[in-house]
């Protein structure tokens, strides 16, 4: 058999859906992948912070978070492919730099979900009393399960889930408008740490070690490329659906960071484990209350299963590309890749049994921010070695924008530490297993030399079996 004819073969067997998603439904996926973060996580910074404090990291991660998408809406249009960032870097920074960006993505989305499944079963108990490994366990198997009957079928049922969680924050925002007194925004007293103030009670230490939970407003939305390869028109639509997607959750972080503590205390929200529901009982909206504690299950399910979705379609590509195992690229007559959704959930389960909800997620951002950083520098690379590269999108303030998503970035890196240095070096390990598999093995069994022959490959196998059927 001829070389083309196995490389034929060998992409045959894996092929995405493609046209499953136009931009409206890659927004909602983009809404999806963080809506959870609304609802918990981000309030803790509060506690790092005060409000005043925790205001300036979440500006800040707010403007790391759009300058990215604007960077990353570039890329996207001018290189669709499964692999989101990982393909980005791969053409800007070769093989290495694209696998190393690859890993990062991925051990944010293998632990994001693990992490997550362990808060859906702390809102299963509260629901109906029942938690633990069989909770864990069934939410992994029903939700890779409706991803395994077709991506089509598994994006609407997101959306679906994701609308329930979005009418739970804006019915929210709604109910505590007339609560509202800035006066509690500043009930946290201030100490005697480096530039504190009634507006910084902690200092600017504080805002520091808030980075991380400022994250969690946005965190992951950067996965919006990953489904470019089952997009309609990828160069038009994953534009307009990250840059969508982007701009609604500057809204909800809007409402939730200002109208919940600005209602029912920066003091108390900073210690809530449930703040939108807290903040509705304390202002006697307790029949919404309850309704928004139901939600927001739906928000936590809306980000797992979309997260679990994200990790599929990058594995895939990571796999197809020879940097894991090939096997793993290997789709269903539904066009669905199956092991790669399969296998890594049994490795998130697995994680999800350590019940530590809070490291795997401090880990999972360490894994975002160098992430972040290494896809806005392939952003800079493309612009000078590639300013041939064709760009029907093309992000506004060029390589001034994407370098500010770079040096905040890495600021954001650093603010895991500050937070929980346990979880950095964990995060540092991980890496290193990596790249020690990337540089032992995988970097000699790669399909293609380069993104470019990779990308001719698939072109060229999507044309042959077009024309063949």
């Amino acid at each position: 058999m001829s070389e083309k004819s196995m490389n034929q073969e060998y992409l045959a067997q894996r092929q995405l859906k493609r046209g499953s998603a136009g931009w409206f439904l890659l927004a909602g996926l983009g809404v999806s992948y963080v809506i959870s973060g609304d609802f918990a996580g981000w309030n803790f910074g509060i506690a790092e912070a005060g409000w005043g404090g925790f205001a300036i990291a979440a500006v800040l991660m707010a403007i790391m978070y759009f300058t990215l998408v604007l960077s990353l809406a570039e890329m996207s249009s001018a290189i669709p492919a499964a692999g989101g960032g990982y393909s980005f870097a791969r053409q800007a920074m070769g093989p290495a730099g694209g696998y190393m960006t690859g890993l990062a993505v991925l051990i944010e989305y293998a632990l994001a979900p693990a992490a997550i499944v362990i808060f859906i079963g702390s809102a299963v108990e509260s629901l109906i009393g029942v938690n633990g490994p069989w909770v864990y366990a069934a939410f992994y198997l029903v939700f890779i399960g409706i991803h395994l009957a077709g991506v089509g079928e598994a994006l609407k049922v997101m959306m679906v889930i994701s609308g329930l969680a979005v009418f739970a924050i804006i019915a929210t925002g709604i109910a505590l408008i007339p609560s509202f007194d800035s006066a509690l925004l500043f009930d946290i007293a201030a100490t005697d740490a480096a530039g504190a103030s009634e507006f910084l009670p902690l200092g600017w230490y504080g805002v520091w070690a808030a980075l991380p939970f400022a994250m969690w407003l946005f965190l992951a939305v950067e996965g919006v490329p990953l489904a470019a390869e089952e997009a309609k028109d990828p160069a038009k639509d994953v534009p307009k659906g990250i840059i969508g997607a982007m701009v609604f959750l500057l809204f909800t972080a809007l409402l939730v960071v200002v109208l919940v503590p600005g209602s029912a205390g920066a003091t108390a929200m900073g210690a809530s484990a449930v703040p939108l529901v807290d903040a509705l009982n304390a202002t006697g909206n307790t029949s919404l209350a309850t309704i928004v504690n139901v939600l927001g299950l739906a928000g936590l399910v809306a980000s797992f299963f979309s997260i679990i979705y994200g990790y599929s379609r990058l594995v895939f590509a990571l796999s197809r590309a020879g940097y894991l195992p090939r096997s793993l690229s290997i789709t269903s007559a539904r066009k669905v890749p199956s092991r790669a959704l399969i296998i890594p959930g049994v490795f998130g389960f697995l994680a999800s049994l350590s019940g530590e909800g809070d490291l795997m997620l401090a880990m999972a951002v360490v894994g975002a921010t160098v992430s972040y950083a290494l896809m806005a520098l392939s952003h800079i690379m493309l612009r000078v070695k590639q300013p041939e590269l064709v760009r029907p999108y093309k992000t506004p303030g060029g390589v001034f924008t994407s370098g500010i998503a770079l040096v905040l970035s890495l600021i954001a890196l650093t603010g895991v530490y500050a937070f929980d240095p346990r979880a950095f070096f964990f995060t540092i390990v991980l890496f290193v297993i990596g790249a020690a598999y990337y540089f032992g093995y995988s970097s000699k069994h790669l399909v293609a030399k380069s993104a470019d022959e990779e990308f001719a490959m698939l072109a060229e196998a999507e044309s042959d079996l077009a024309a063949a059927s």
